[in-house]
């Protein structure tokens, strides 16, 4: 393929004198040039709403959310991977991210590994992939080997597949059952896809993660009841949260959560409920985990 024809390897014209502007130019310019990624997003929602549906019965079923990528499309899948835990509770073995090189090369890049597909697939057979599993392989580019071959692997076992790519047409998207393709266009330095493709991965990834958790009973409203309470913020934040959640003061929410051992669903839960832990946790078991259904019954 001639890479001088994807979009994300153009030059930006707005930006040919790059090294000649003002800072304070510059950085307009890179700020104007960032307003149009989250309008790309936006024209690729139907498709990251198919993923969502994907890796939500992945989840469902015992499967896990795996990201697959090098580089910084790697980095972000990894980043968006470890941050699902405390965010959500969620086991950190239920959301992995691959990343071609191994972990090491999210601080120290590995130079030539995203050009071995079958990189990808020991990679992916490591982790004992299976048809539960939701694979998502992100690649600004959309050709990365890497990815393609994580993606074809990943097919063959008869895990679902998506794709996020920063140009339309994309390789990688004739591998997926699901192609999201987000077209950012040239960036502001040319072919330096951590800038408007990286952003533009990470809403996405944001999206994905985050409207399956949704789906799955980790909020409640707008607040995310399943955090794990392991520093002093997140304690004070939890304590907020359940006071908000159920409209008592802070004291009580305190009191709720030191008898739910910390647990803020089961302290929401015991309020809005009037009842004791145990039948909290019976109640959330009984409506799989979801607060609005557990309170109700």
């Amino acid at each position: 393929m001639d890479l001088s024809t994807l979009g994300t390897e153009t030059r930006n014209r707005r930006t040919a004198e790059l090294d000649r502007m003002p800072v304070t130019e510059l950085l307009a310019t890179m700020n104007d040039e960032d307003q149009t990624v989250a309008l790309a997003v936006r024209t690729a929602l139907p498709q990251i709403a198919d993923a969502v549906e994907k890796i939500t019965a992945s989840l469902r079923a015992g499967g896990r959310l795996v990201y697959l990528g090098a580089g910084t499309s790697g980095r972000i899948g990894l980043l968006d991977a470890v941050e699902c835990p405390p965010t959500f509770g969620i086991s950190p073995d239920r959301v992995v991210g691959l990343l071609s090189g191994g972990p090491g090369a999210f601080v120290l890049a590995v130079e030539g590994a995203e050009d071995n597909p079958g990189l990808a697939v020991s990679d992916l057979d490591a982790i004992g992939l299976t048809a539960h599993d939701t694979v998502v392989g992100l690649a600004a580019s959309g050709r990365t080997p890497y990815v393609v071959g994580g993606l074809e692997h990943a097919r063959a076992i008869g895990a679902a597949t998506v794709s996020v790519a920063c140009n339309s047409d994309a390789v990688i998207s004739r591998h997926a059952d699901v192609a999201i393709e987000v077209p950012t266009g040239p960036e502001v330095l040319t072919g330096s896809t951590r800038l408007k493709g990286g952003t533009a991965e990470k809403l996405v990834c944001n999206m994905l993660s985050t409207a399956t958790m949704v789906q799955l009973g980790k909020v409640y409203g707008n607040l995310m009841v399943d955090l794990r309470a392991t520093n002093e913020k997140l304690v004070d934040r939890a304590r907020r949260m359940v006071a908000q959640a159920t409209g008592t003061d802070l004291d009580a929410a305190a009191a709720a959560l030191q008898e739910a051992d910390g647990h803020a669903k089961t302290a929401i839960v015991m309020l809005l409920a009037d009842c004791s832990r145990t039948e909290a946790a019976a109640r959330l078991e009984a409506a799989h985990d979801d607060v609005r259904a557990a309170a109700a019954a």
